[in-house]
Order: structure tokens, then C-alpha cells, then sequence
């Protein structure tokens, strides 16, 4: 059938409709941010991907809330915030308010992720959790239950235009097994581009992070065939 390519060694289906693409605003040009955010959301991303960093957690310091606000209502698209930043639990209402659809914490940034989770759900927003590439997803096993959202990392966090790290997809893997049947997102940070789209997408993941990929250059022309090449490549069966 046209748009449905089943994937013989995972035995799912992946489609163009359960794939979607989440460019990350962390590649964007900073000096024209409203400008980016129209441009990708007019090239046909899904999700707007919002690396939050703290130069503790990671090594590196992105933006705070502010700035989510300031560019909050230039889309009705999905903002999902990705807070790479210790202690977290403080400033989870801050990024609620500020227009976050859905906040991801991350496993290793506390000692009570089941409580990170509750605080996230009590703003009202979609909870998930981010792995970082030596945390196994048995970590967070016993948490699965309260989440929307898995976040596999497959490059180490703070940094963007890195590579990769191909053990990522076995991870991806382990990760659809243990969400099973519920309506959970599996979601994929770090080195995706056309080449392992497709093998990123048979591992079970369905939501990909892109900023490279996408915003390399930062001409809006060209947003619109790059998220479509990755869209394309994540759900065409290689020969």
C-alpha cells in the first residue's frame, strides 16, 4: 500500500503519518528567531524541538523561558521543551507557562524523576523522559506508566552538529519493547539525517529531532525539501 512500508526485521509499519519531524530551534539563526520559526512551520515541520541548557548539566547555556514565550504565539504547532538542565524541578512551571506543550526531563538531572513527572503533569503539560547515551532504558522502567514521551539520545547532550552514536538504535529498540501498546512517543536526539532515517524509524522511533539536518546554512528555502527528505528516507524501505 502506498505510504506504508513494513519493516521486515521490526514488524511494524512505518508510515508518512506516524513519522514526525521536530526541527530544533537550537540551529536556528538567533538574530531572525520569529522569522525561523514562521519558515519551518510554513516548510511542514510537526513539532518545534526546544533544547533548554544550563551550563551545568550540559556544557553549554541556550535560553530561558523568555524567549519560549516571546516566539509562543507565532505557531499553533507543538512545542516540545527539552530541559537539559539540573536541579530541574524549579523551573518546570516557569516553561509551562510559557508555552510548552509537552516538558522532557531527564532521568540522570535528579534524584526523583517519578516526582519531576508529577510536577509536569500537574502544570497540565505532557510528560517525558530523556535518556542520555550510558543510561540504560531499564532507568526508566518503573516510570513508563506516567509518561507521553520517551527521548532516546543519541549523541551526548549540549551541543549541536554531532554525530550519531549508532548504538542508539538498539536502545530505540529496547525502548519500544518496554512502551509496548501504550500511546507513547519514542523520540530520537542527535545526528539524524536522510541516511539513518530509516533505520532510526524501524528501531520504533516516530517523533525525529533535527537541527543540522534542517537548518544547516539557515536558508529558509531550503527547510521545506529537507524535512520532506527526512520524512521520505524514514519511511522508504532501502533496496
Amino acid at each position: 500500500m502506498a505510504g506504508t512500508k513494513p519493516d521486515g526485521d521490526e514488524g511494524h509499519h512505518v508510515t508518512q503519518q506516524s513519522i514526525r519531524i521536530a526541527p530544533s530551534i537550537l540551529s536556528a539563526d538567533f538574530s531572525r528567531l520569529g522569522e525561523e520559526v514562521r519558515a519551518i512551520d510554513a516548510a511542514g515541520g510537526d513539532v518545534f524541538h526546544i533544547d533548554i541548557m544550563d551550563g551545568h548539566f550540559v556544557p553549554n547555556i541556550s535560553f530561558g523561558p523568555t524567549i519560549v514565550q516571546s516566539i509562543r504565539n507565532i505557531t499553533a504547532k507543538p512545542f516540545d521543551v527539552h530541559l537539559m538542565i539540573a536541579p530541574v524541578d524549579p523551573y518546570i512551571a516557569a516553561f509551562a507557562r510559557a508555552g510548552a506543550d509537552g516538558i522532557t526531563v531527564h532521568a540522570e538531572a535528579g534524584p526523583h524523576l517519578h516526582r519531576s513527572i508529577q510536577a509536569i503533569k500537574a502544570e497540565g503539560k505532557r510528560a517525558g523522559v530523556a535518556i542520555n547515551p550510558a543510561t540504560p532504558v531499564s532507568a526508566i522502567e518503573h516510570v513508563i506508566d506516567g509518561v507521553d514521551l520517551v527521548l532516546v539520545m543519541s549523541v551526548n547532550p549540549g551541543f549541536g552538529g554531532q554525530s550519531f552514536i549508532p548504538v542508539a538504535l538498539e536502545k530505540l529498540r529496547q525502548a519500544r519493547a518496554l512502551i509496548g501498546g501504550r500511546p507513547i512517543d519514542l523520540e530520537v536526539d542527535g545526528g539524524v539525517d536522510p541516511d539513518n532515517a530509516h533505520e532510526i524509524a524501524a528501531a520504533g522511533a516516530n517523533l525525529l529531532v533535527a537541527g543540522s539536518s534542517v537548518f544547516a546554512g539557515n536558508d529558509p528555502a531550503t527547510y521545506a525539501d529537507r524535512i520532506a527528505a527526512l520524512r521520505t528516507a524514514a519511511t522508504t524501505l532501502k533496496a
